[in-house]
């Protein structure tokens, strides 16, 4: 199965957002290129909250580019099989931290936001970080740090609360 047909299947099984939902897979359907950089109308990509429940807190990255405070995600690769394996890969090159694992039960919400090279229609997952995890930083990040819950909507922006939000409630 292709990432194409994989973003397909998750966004049909998906729960909620209905409207973004739809436009995520009427994207994909009018754009055989729609999960790559490559296509300038936007594209699917993916992203995961790097979440330490045991200790309230999450990871965020100060993103180079854009200078926010955001979850790790971004493009997908040739070599991802599936929405699922490019939001953890991303969460791992962008955190430094081994042995992540997605939250269960798919993606945790839908954003669709503009950003300097096209449209991006992120599908977020939630990431639970191993108990004494360290983080290292990328060459993508300014910085990295732990933010409890409730210091989020002080640095982040809304769709960062918004993801925080639905992932407490999933937790």
């Amino acid at each position: 199965m292709s990432l194409h047909d994989d973003a397909a299947l998750v966004l049909k099984g998906y729960e909620g957002q209905e409207e973004l939902r739809q436009t995520y897979l009427d994207h994909l359907a009018a754009h055989p290129d729609g999960m790559w950089k490559a296509c300038a109308d936007g594209h699917i990509t993916a992203s995961a909250l790097v979440v330490d429940a045991e200790r309230g807190r999450v990871l965020l990255t100060l993103h180079r580019k854009l200078r926010m405070w955001l979850q790790m995600g971004g493009h997908c690769e040739p070599d991802d099989a599936t929405l699922a394996v490019a939001a953890l890969r991303e969460a791992t090159e962008e955190s430094g931290i081994a042995g992540l694992a997605l939250l269960p039960g798919g993606p945790v919400r839908l954003d669709r936001h503009l950003t300097p090279c096209a449209w991006h229609l992120d599908v977020q997952y939630a990431a639970i970080a191993p108990p004494g995890a360290v983080e290292a930083i990328s060459d993508e990040s300014l910085d990295l740090r732990w933010f409890a819950y409730d210091e989020v909507p002080d640095v982040a922006d809304e769709s960062v609360v918004r993801l925080v939000a639905a992932t407490r409630a999933r937790l």
